[in-house]
C-alpha cells in the first residue's frame, strides 16, 4: 500500500466512525420519536421504518452503476448529503407526510453510503491488506453506533421534542462533517465505466449474474442476514420477551453483550481467519450461530430458573457478536475479489440490495414466529444457521485458489477476476 492510498484509507476509516456515530443517535429512538414524540401513532412509525427499507431498494440497483461510471468518492458526497438534508428535515417534521418524505432521502442516502465506502476500501487496499481495512471497517462501525447510542440515550427527552430535533442535527451535522473529511481525498486511479468498451453498461447485470460465484454468494448473504441481523430487534427481541420473561433492559444488556463481542474480538478473530479459507470461516459462523439458537431455545424452551435463561439470552447476542466479526474480514473482501476490474461497485451495490431484501424480509417473518410460535422459530433459524454452512462449503467449490484463500495473491492489488472454478489445491486449515 502507498502512502497515498493508506493517508485515504484513514480518511474513510474516520468517515465509518463519523456516519456510523450520527446513526447511534438516532436510530434506536426512531419509533418513539414518531409514534410518541411526534404524536402520529404506531402505524405511521411503522411505514417510517418501511420507508427506510423501500428506499434502499429503489436506489441502489442505480447506486453501483453511478459508482461504476463516476466513481465512488462523487456518489458518497451525494449521498451524505442527501442523508444529512433527511436527518435534518426529520427533526422538524411535524406532519405524516413531511416525516415520510424526509425518511426516504435518509434511508436513500443510508443505503448508497454502503457499497460507495465499500468500493473506495477496496481502492485503497490490496490483497494482503483488505480483510484488515474491512475489518476495521466493522469495528468502527460498531464503536460509533455505540457510543452514539449512549450518548443520544442521555440527551433525549420523550416531553421535549427539541431533545429529538437535537439529535436529527447532530446526526446532519455529522454527515456534513464527513463530506468535508471525504471531499479532500486523493483516490488512486481504478478503471471507470467510461475505460471499458462501449455496451458494458448494460451488460454488467447480466455479467453479475452470469458469475456463479457471487450469484451464490449473493444466495448465502441473504441467508446470513436473514437469521442473524434480521431478527435482532424483531423476532428474536420478541421470542425473548414472550418466551423467555426477558425484560426490556436485559435486551439492552444483550445488545450490548452484541457489540462488546464485536468490539474486543475483533481484531483477535482477524489472526485466527485471515489466513484460513474464507468457505471455511463462514461455514464455521453458521455452525457457531447454530449454537446461539440453541441457546436461545434453552432461555425460552428449557425448565431453568430465570437467571439462566437470562444468561443464555444474552449469551445468543454473544455469540452472534463473534460470528459478525468472523465475518466481516470475510465476505465484504470476497465480495470485491469476485468483481472484475472496474465493477467493484456493481458488485458491492449488489450485495448491499441483497442484504436489504433480507433486513426486510427477516422482521417480517421471524416477528410473528418469535413472538407466538416459539419451537418453530427457534427451530426454523437453527436450520437456517446449518444452511449456512452447506451453502459456504457449496460456495468454495465455486472460487479459485487465490478468491478462498487470498493470501495466495500478497503483494497484488488484483485477487482474481471473473468467477471460474477453483483448480484443484492441496487441503490446508
Amino acid at each position: 500500500m502507498t502512502r497515498a492510498m493508506g493517508a485515504a484509507m484513514r480518511r474513510i476509516h474516520v468517515g465509518n466512525a463519523l456516519s456510523a456515530f450520527g446513526l447511534g443517535f438516532t436510530v434506536p429512538y426512531l419509533y418513539v420519536y414518531v409514534a410518541q414524540v411526534r404524536g402520529l401513532g404506531a402505524m405511521t412509525a411503522g411505514l417510517v421504518l418501511a420507508v427506510f427499507a423501500v428506499a434502499a431498494l429503489i436506489v441502489l440497483p442505480f447506486a453501483g452503476r453511478a459508482i461504476v461510471r463516476r466513481g465512488p468518492l462523487p456518489v458518497l458526497l451525494a449521498a451524505l448529503v442527501t442523508a444529512a438534508l433527511g436527518a435534518l428535515s426529520l427533526g422538524l417534521a411535524g406532519t405524516a407526510w413531511a416525516v415520510l418524505l424526509s425518511a426516504a432521502a435518509l434511508g436513500a442516502g443510508q443505503a448508497v453510503m454502503q457499497p460507495a465506502l465499500a468500493t473506495m476500501i477496496v481502492d485503497c487496499s490490496s490483497a494482503d491488506t483488505r480483510s484488515r481495512a474491512f475489518a476495521m471497517q466493522f469495528f468502527l462501525q460498531n464503536l460509533g453506533l455505540g457510543v452514539g447510542g449512549l450518548i443520544g440515550g442521555h440527551l433525549v427527552d420523550t416531553t421535549r421534542v427539541s431533545s429529538f430535533t437535537l439529535l436529527f442535527a447532530i446526526e446532519a451535522a455529522m454527515f456534513l462533517l464527513l463530506v468535508g473529511v471525504l471531499a479532500t481525498v486523493r483516490m488512486p486511479h481504478s478503471p471507470r465505466l467510461e475505460d471499458a468498451p462501449e455496451g458494458s453498461a448494460k451488460g454488467s447485470w447480466k455479467q453479475l449474474l452470469g458469475n456463479r460465484a457471487m450469484v451464490q454468494l449473493c444466495v448465502l448473504g441473504f441467508v446470513l442476514f436473514f437469521a442473524c441481523y434480521g431478527q435482532f430487534e424483531s423476532g428474536l427481541s420478541a421470542y425473548g420477551v414472550e418466551a423467555a420473561g426477558i425484560s426490556t433492559s436485559t435486551l439492552g444488556t444483550a445488545l450490548a453483550a452484541n457489540t462488546l463481542m464485536i468490539v474486543v474480538a475483533q481484531f483477535a478473530v482477524l489472526k485466527l481467519v485471515e489466513r484460513r479459507r474464507r468457505s471455511r470461516v463462514i461455514a464455521a459462523v453458521g455452525l457457531i450461530w447454530a449454537v446461539a439458537w440453541l441457546a436461545a431455545g434453552y432461555a425460552g424452551l428449557g425448565h431453568g430458573s430465570q437467571e439462566m435463561a437470562t444468561a443464555a439470552f444474552v449469551s445468543t447476542y454473544a455469540l452472534f457478536g463473534l460470528g459478525e466479526a468472523m465475518l466481516s474480514p470475510t465476505v465484504a473482501p470476497l465480495v470485491a475479489d469476485l468483481a472484475p476490474e472496474g465493477m467493484a461497485g456493481q458488485y458491492n451495490s449488489a450485495f448491499a440490495l441483497v442484504k436489504q431484501l433480507a433486513l426486510a424480509v427477516g422482521p417480517a417473518v421471524g416477528g410473528p414466529l418469535g413472538a407466538s410460535l416459539h419451537g418453530p422459530y427457534i427451530v426454523t433459524f437453527l436450520l437456517f444457521s446449518l444452511g449456512i454452512t452447506f451453502l459456504a462449503l457449496r460456495l468454495g467449490r465455486q472460487l479459485t485458489a487465490v478468491q478462498d484463500r487470498p493470501w495466495l495473491a500478497r503483494g497484488t492489488r488484483v485477487v482474481t477476476r471473473g468467477g471460474a472454478p477453483a483448480e484443484p489445491v492441496a487441503a490446508d486449515a
